[in-house]
């Protein structure tokens, strides 16, 4: 075979690559010993991208649930979220239920995906579930979503549409929550569910009552970056008065209902010390209602001038210092008030007249809510609810009578309501309320000379003892005669 004189022959050829493969094999070895593996990932990785760059338009974002050894809100979030997005025809999905929940939930599994849209932009995300290199290595096992999407929309997704995801999922949870209501024993909260069927629909109040509250509640909602802007702790505060039996408890569920906020039930009567009442109150959790029933004869505070005898330190004996109204108001709007977020604070009293001034000014109790006796229009609120009547149709026979009867401070509603229970039969139950009503009224007829004849006498003996007292005769008319209501 004839090779020219300017080519090197095959032997010298397969010489050279032979010795040349050696150096190689040898500088690798030499580079596995000497070199890091993380070193060689990282020098690997860049000469593929450089050498073989992708040309995908697609941006794939990674969330999974560790955050710096916390929870990742976003995580959380996109799962809540993409359970209502679940397509009929996934294969494989993860179901869960809690001891609290009334309802099975269920999740995505590995490998199954759901395609999203947001302003007319395609989203695609995954549930990725990563096992570990190892077999049994559990330790290492880890889930996440993948979120993929044209890179051009890269700013609407982290800017619109993730805080969109995070909304949408608040809202989810929020119709989810199973309400807890929570009450002392031993000084410690003990909860269970809160199943109370109050609700704004059907308690009995007047309807521009209901909306004004309605509306406080929504206001104080949708304002925490107002109240962190002028400096004041996320928190409202409501008084409910009145008699028993006017709604004042079905109140408060009506507002736990809407607000979808658990109720912590106070009683001060077991709490012993100020110290006592601050772990307490550290321990409720946020989107809450803090709940002290009849505040008036809860507990009997010393006199808040009393509480410091002069010459002791402001911190003396703190830890075993008893309960008082200073101690009280301090957590209502002190600096402890700011620990916690979207709280409210309800007391109830059936006598507004007894309470210290420092609990009812604004600051602490916002809003006062009169619970009076029952109107008209409450009662057919009632009747709606127990007997399923509507007057929007043809009201009732007896309604006329029953709204005349009714007129004034007569009833309450919850006597309207035992009554109402008494029969299914509309016409034998609101017949039997009638009854009631107009025993009521005459026995309020018969009590009310004797009535005058005491706000007579008392007047005059009022009048013997302070001849000039302040404001015209009419007005101190007005006062005694509210004095003779009450110590009647």
């Amino acid at each position: 075979m004839f090779f020219s004189k300017d080519l090197p022959s095959p032997t010298s050829f397969f010489t050279a690559y032979a010795s040349m493969a050696g150096y190689i094999m040898m500088i690798r070895s030499m580079a596995h010993q000497l070199i890091p593996g993380t070193v060689q990932d990282l020098i690997y990785s860049s000469l593929h991208s450089l050498l073989f760059r992708s040309t995908s338009t697609t941006l794939t974002l990674t969330i999974d649930d560790d955050n710096m050894g916390m929870h990742n809100e976003i995580y959380q979030a996109a799962q809540t979220y993409l359970s209502t997005k679940i397509s009929p025809d996934a294969v494989r999905l993860r179901i869960s239920k809690g001891h609290k929940d009334k309802h099975v939930n269920l999740y995505l599994s590995d490998g199954e995906t759901v395609n999203d849209v947001y302003q007319n932009v395609e989203l695609k995300w995954r549930f990725v579930t990563d096992r570990g290199d190892k077999k049994g290595d559990d330790d290492r096992r880890s889930e996440y979503f993948e979120l993929s999407f044209d890179k051009k929309h890269k700013d609407l997704i982290l800017n619109s549409y993730i805080p969109h995801v995070e909304s949408k999922a608040k809202e989810i949870r929020d119709e989810r929550r199973i309400l807890m209501l929570h009450s002392l024993n031993s000084l410690r909260w003990e909860s269970v569910i809160l199943e109370h069927p109050s609700t704004f629909k059907t308690i009995a109040m007047e309807d521009e009552l209901k909306r004004d509250v309605m509306e406080d509640l929504d206001r104080f909602i949708r304002r925490k970056d107002y109240y962190k802007k002028v400096g004041k702790a996320w928190k409202r505060g409501y008084l409910l008065y009145g008699p028993p039996g006017t709604g004042k408890s079905s109140l408060v569920a009506a507002m736990a209902n809407y607000l979808k906020f658990d109720v912590y039930d106070l009683q001060l009567a077991s709490v012993m010390r100020d110290s006592d009442l601050r772990r307490l109150l550290l321990a409720t959790r946020n989107r809450s209602i803090l709940v002290i029933e009849d505040i008036d004869c809860a507990v009997d505070f010393p006199n808040r001038l009393e509480q410091q005898q002069p010459g002791e330190g402001k911190n003396c004996g703190d830890s075993q210092a008893p309960l008082t109204l200073s101690g009280l108001l301090n957590f209502i709007d002190g600096l402890w008030s700011s620990c916690g977020d979207e709280r409210i604070i309800i007391f109830t009293t059936n006598h507004k007249d007894r309470l210290d001034p420092a609990l009812l000014r604004p600051g602490r109790m916002d809003m006062h809510i009169y619970m009076g006796h029952c109107t008209f229009q409450g009662f057919k609120t009632l009747a709606f609810n127990y007997l399923g009547l509507n007057d929007t149709t043809m009201p009732h026979r007896l309604y006329p009578g029953i709204e005349r009867l009714m007129d004034g401070e007569v009833i309450t509603p919850a006597q309207v309501a035992e009554e109402l229970m008494k029969s299914e039969d509309a016409d034998v139950a609101l017949e039997g309320l009638v009854n009631v009503l107009e025993k009521m009224r005459f026995k309020a007829n018969e009590l009310s000379p004797v009535l005058k004849k005491k706000e007579s006498r008392l007047e005059r003996d009022e009048m013997r003892a302070r001849p000039d007292t302040e404001g015209s005769p009419r007005k101190n008319s007005k006062r005694i005669k509210k004095l003779v209501l009450f110590w009647t």
